[in-house]
């Protein structure tokens, strides 16, 4: 090892036990322990680290004076043999390793990106590489303490995942980020999975794989939410994202892996049962699924009761669900197109599907329902004990998001399975009124495509009118998660003598619920914005160029919805591009003059956690947020040529 101003060098040497000491006042069985480093360099005791130089853990410690505008340079090798001069070929080394990640790019990256493009996809593929990171996590272990140490507090088997004691994990992990959220969180780890499909599709299949393990999925077929309380629910998009991994490998690699994808549906047979059975309260197919990552989006903690009685029945929960049903349907119609065991399956798919868009649209006969008539748009609603139901007219995300269900069925595939397909039609015969109300099963599409959606052509328009919006929730770099018309008219709710309020802010929020962190109240959320993207395109395969949108709304200018989702992802990709028109300044940035101009600093993008409703912003978590990578693939999928 050596240094570029050859300052002298020092390898510290100790041990990786921990020092009972100091935390127990216990004896320490070796007399170079694990804090031996750190108490060398920062409290100047060198007799804290081994004189003879060996050990199980090792630092190199150099201190050099650098001037402003100088460089520091330090050159390390692991070798198992000595090298005389084993810097000697350092430089050519680099220059290798470099070309090689060049070609690397190159070969994925689709043509006719500009620089900028290449630039910000790059760094998100990269970033998500380095996320990696091993995670071992053995809850009964953590739940009954380490043998040879004291024995933790007995409130530790009443506190957070005590119901978890099957979980032991010891896997390398796609995290969101490696400093701030080192711990896997199964829906960001599903949206990283899309991107990474593109570098490393074995890794991403393996990853959706891996949380179906027995060791990390429930018994009653939970998937584990996050280390901080893997009993929370997250949204149901592992589904979605395994059949957007087989798409992507099989159209970038040519492999086909139904393997992959049969392993992965026989988990989510679980997982899908365990939402029904536990989060459909009334058994109406209207599920209350709780936080379902909204934080601060609601009028109250969604994790917790409903703190004046009763429940709540989400728009959100029930449209993720619908969403759920249509993701197992399509893999189940293309596992049955070589095993023809998968018809039964898929047919249940289908009917499950068109029940929750019935309940979506008009819940039962009493006439509560999630669509709101006058507003035109989809709102939770809460019933209370005393059979009271209120409508929790917010208008965020959480009414936008049954655009998320929404698949086409090729003529094709129907002709392929006719014990599906007669099965279909007899259904249709038979329950009428579920078809006419969302399927417009009887209306061919283009090329005699069939759409199943929660939302049928007039109501999809109508949510759209306001998504579209920019005094809503259309922002120059994306959808925002709360609408803006929220900033003047802030919606109250009155909890006994205490008055609850949301209001659109941009950034960080000023409210205190979960102990002040805002998340997704105002800001852009990159995952909700690429399914955004994704059900657009998915709704101009069915109805072509002909179906057009006014957008921005009130411009008097109207697109197809594949024009409008192209638009979208152009403006979630600019919020990482320089402006040519705004002194050549990347949104991300903000208003960071340093990060903006300083060349050491202004290519080096980072993926935040989101992004200011307004101005583009990044907020939150600075580094590798994984599910912000997902603009690597809007630039796949709609840059370039």
């Amino acid at each position: 090892m050596q240094t570029s101003h050859e300052q002298p060098l020092k390898l510290l040497f100790t041990e990786n036990d921990t020092n009972n000491e100091l935390l127990y006042n216990a004896y320490n069985q070796v007399p170079y322990v694990k804090d031996g480093i750190n108490a060398t360099v920062v409290d100047k005791q060198p007799d804290r680290v081994n004189p003879q130089q060996w050990g199980s853990k090792m630092a190199a410690h150099t201190m050099a004076m650098v001037q402003p505008g100088e460089t520091f340079t330090v050159y390390y090798r692991f070798a198992d043999t000595p090298h005389e001069q084993p810097f000697a070929d350092a430089d050519a080394i680099f220059e290798q390793r470099i070309a090689e990640a060049d070609a690397f790019y190159q070969a994925i990256q689709r043509s006719g990106l500009t620089d900028e493009e290449q630039l910000i996809q790059r760094q998100a593929l990269a970033g998500l590489l380095w996320s990696k990171q091993f995670y071992y996590y053995d809850v009964d272990q953590w739940l009954r303490g380490d043998p040879a140490m004291p024995a933790p507090a007995p409130e530790r088997w009443n506190g957070r995942n005590r119901d978890w004691v099957h979980l032991n994990n010891a896997d390398v992990i796609s995290m969101p980020d490696k400093w701030e959220y080192p711990w896997f969180a199964a829906w960001d780890l599903a949206f990283h999975c899309v991107p990474l499909a593109l570098i490393d599709p074995d890794f991403a299949k393996s990853q959706l794989i891996m949380l179906g393990y027995e060791w990390y999925q429930h018994p009653n077929g939970q998937i584990p939410a996050y280390e901080w309380n893997f009993s929370d629910v997250n949204p149901p998009v592992i589904a979605w994202a395994a059949w957007r991994v087989y798409q992507i490998e099989k159209e970038h690699y040519g492999n086909a892996d139904k393997t992959f994808l049969e392993r992965v549906f026989h988990k989510m047979l679980l997982y899908f049962n365990w939402w029904v059975n536990r989060k459909d309260v009334e058994g109406k197919n209207i599920f209350q699924g709780g936080f379902l990552g909204m934080d601060n989006i609601g009028v109250f903690d969604r994790s917790a009761p409903v703190p004046i009685g009763g429940h709540l029945e989400q728009s959100d929960g029930t449209s993720w669900m619908g969403m759920f049903c249509l993701n197992m349907l399509s893999i189940a119609i293309e596992l049955a197109c070589s095993n023809p065991v998968y018809e039964d399956i898929a047919t249940k798919f289908f009917e499950h599907f068109l029940y929750i868009a019935n309940a979506m649209n008009k819940m039962g006969e009493d006439g509560i329902k999630l669509w709101d008539d006058e507003d035109e748009f989809f709102y939770d609603v809460l019933h209370t004990d005393d059979h009271h139901v209120i409508p929790i007219k917010i208008r965020s995300m959480v009414g936008l998001i049954p655009l998320f269900a929404v698949s086409v069925i090729q003529p094709e595939k129907l002709d392929n399975l006719p014990q599906f397909k007669g099965r279909l039609e007899w259904f249709l015969q038979n329950r009428p009124h579920l078809a006419q109300l969302v399927s417009r099963w009887y209306e061919p599409g283009i090329g005699e495509q069939r759409l199943m959606a929660i939302t049928r052509g007039h109501r999809m328009k109508r949510l759209l009118r306001r998504m579209l919006d920019e005094a809503e929730f259309l922002s120059l770099y994306g959808v925002r998660s709360l609408s803006r018309f929220h900033a003047e008219h802030p919606y109250a709710f009155d909890i006994g003598n205490t008055r609850h309020e949301v209001k659109y802010l941009p950034g960080e929020s000023d409210s205190g619920m979960f102990g002040g962190n805002s998340n997704w109240r105002g800001p852009i959320w990159f995952p909700v914005n690429y399914l955004l993207v994704e059900s657009l395109r998915t709704f101009h395969q069915y109805y072509g160029d002909d179906f057009v949108v006014e957008y921005p709304t009130g411009s008097g200018t109207y697109l197809s919805l594949r024009a409008i989702a192209e638009h979208l992802s152009r403006r979630l990709v600019d919020i990482f591009k320089r402006n040519p028109h705004h002194d050549d300044r990347r949104p991300v940035f903000g208003g960071n003059d340093y990060f903006q101009y300083d060349p050491h600093w202004r290519d080096y993008i980072p993926f935040h956690e989101y992004f200011h409703g307004d101005i583009g912003a990044g907020i939150g978590a600075s580094h590798q947020t994984g599910w912000t990578a997902l603009v690597a693939s809007l630039i796949q999928e709609s840059c370039g040529s």
